[in-house]
């Protein structure tokens, strides 16, 4: 804990008053003659300790203290040093350097210039607030000291503003190293800016290329199987996110199918339980079936068979129908696919739609050696990987835009080819459906 300083009483302040050395005492404070301060320091020279020469001045410690010499005698040594004895003879308290008030030294210009200063420094501080809460408000999330940086060197250019910028620093919340080293780094931020402007133009031709509908995985994997080039994905999404490449992406809402996920069904059961790899092509067989709206409000099922492990679709068919037949067609196609061979522990996995519950698709399905696996009702995660399948088919795929049934059959067909053969996949080793197909075979 501070010590308190000692206040005199009345009648040590009479005491103190009496002695010939002292012009002046308060409760606090005791003013010591000029000559006593002089004849102290020579009395020191001469080898008298700083007790010593106060007890000689009729000084009694007991009320000064003990240490109030020593202190005295610091502080008179070394204005004697600096000034010689004019300085302990002429009270220099309140002088500047030059022997004069500053408050009287300045001059009307002078405090026209001093009052123009603080008006500036006051409007650099209103506009520094008014852009952070402008951008926070804008961007809708805390800045980071990057931006606040940023925004302390528009406003002290600006105002060209000298010796205020730890004072802005503390109203953006950074610091001031922070900033000088921010300020250090303006060659590596154009630099950067220059290399990310060169890999946006490459990152920009992939994305239109895809209709705008690529991921950052997707571009990664493009850049490297078409152009050679290999660059991180957390680059690529920090390039997307900073020039607004934004992907037009489904957004699904699954609650509604999720709150009756508990259900089981009694229908077939599920042999899969959602180990859709099995790390044999053409064992897990995924189908399903999705609607599409094209043209003036018209509507096409699209009926698909899915490899679990290739990711491969190996059979599909467009119709204008919801029968059974659309079912049927799709299975005569996968055998034609097969010639005829089917793998001794293949399963044939759906949902529990009308379709494959239908005793004659039953029927086929397991007089072709399948075995019959069914999802739990309402459970679409039990078929996701289907269902994945139709979301990307669905966002990358511009059928809206065929007038009839012929143009939308040849759009899906161009997108299967393309998807199997040239839509490269992150989960499968940054291959193709039909590389990764190769690539087990091989294996």
């Amino acid at each position: 804990m501070k010590r308190l300083r000692k206040s005199f009483t009345k009648h040590e302040i009479e005491l103190l008053s009496k002695n010939s050395n002292v012009l002046h005492v308060s409760e606090k404070n005791i003013t010591y003659s000029p000559t006593f301060k002089v004849a102290s320091i020579q009395a020191y020279q001469q080898g008298k300790t700083p007790l010593d020469i106060f007890v000689d001045a009729g000084f009694p410690t007991e009320i000064i203290g003990r240490n109030t010499p020593k202190k005295c005698l610091h502080r008179w040594r070394n204005i004697y040093s600096e000034y010689g004895e004019d300085g302990l003879l002429y009270d220099r308290r309140g002088k500047a350097s030059t022997g004069r008030s500053t408050k009287d030294a300045l001059t009307l210009d002078e405090k026209l210039r001093c009052a123009e200063a603080r008006i500036k420094m006051l409007e650099a501080e209103n506009e520094l607030l008014k852009k952070l809460e402008a951008l926070e408000r804008l961007t809708n999330k805390a800045l980071t000291p990057s931006e606040r940086f940023e925004l302390i060197h528009q406003v002290l250019c600006k105002y060209k503003l000298h010796r205020v910028t730890r004072f802005l620093c503390q109203i953006a919340e950074v610091s001031r190293s922070g900033y000088y080293r921010w300020c250090n780094a303006e060659v590596q931020r154009q630099l950067r800016k220059t290399v990310d402007e060169r890999d946006f133009q490459l990152i920009n031709e992939h994305f239109e290329a895809r209709n705008r509908k690529a991921g950052a995985l997707d571009i990664k994997m493009r850049l490297e199987r078409i152009d050679n080039v290999v660059m991180n994905h957390k680059k690529i999404r920090r390039i997307m996110h900073k020039f607004k490449l934004i992907t037009s992406i489904r957004r699904a809402n699954p609650y509604r199918k999720m709150a009756k996920a508990t259900q089981e069904h009694k229908t077939c059961p599920n042999l899969l339980n959602r180990v859709f790899d099995q790390g044999e092509p053409e064992k897990v067989l995924l189908t399903d079936i999705t609607y599409i709206s094209y043209g003036n409000g018209k509507w096409a099922y699209l009926s698909c068979i899915k490899d679990g492990s290739t990711r491969q679709i190996l059979a599909h068919y467009l119709s204008s129908s919801l029968g059974i037949s659309l079912v049927q067609e799709t299975i005569d196609r996968l055998m034609e696919r097969f010639d005829g061979y089917v793998h001794p522990e293949a399963i044939f996995h759906s949902d529990q739609g009308m379709h494959y519950t239908n005793p004659n698709i039953q029927k086929q399905i397991a007089e072709l050696g399948f075995q019959q696996s069914m999802s739990r009702k309402g459970n679409c995660w039990d078929n996701a990987s289907m269902e994945s399948f139709f979301g990307h088919l669905k966002d990358e795929l511009d059928y809206k835009q065929c007038t009839n049934l012929e143009e939308l059959r040849i759009c899906v067909d161009e997108y299967i080819t393309f998807y199997n053969s040239h839509r490269y996949q992150w989960t499968l080793n940054k291959m193709t459906p039909d590389e990764f197909r190769s690539h087990l075979i091989a294996a």
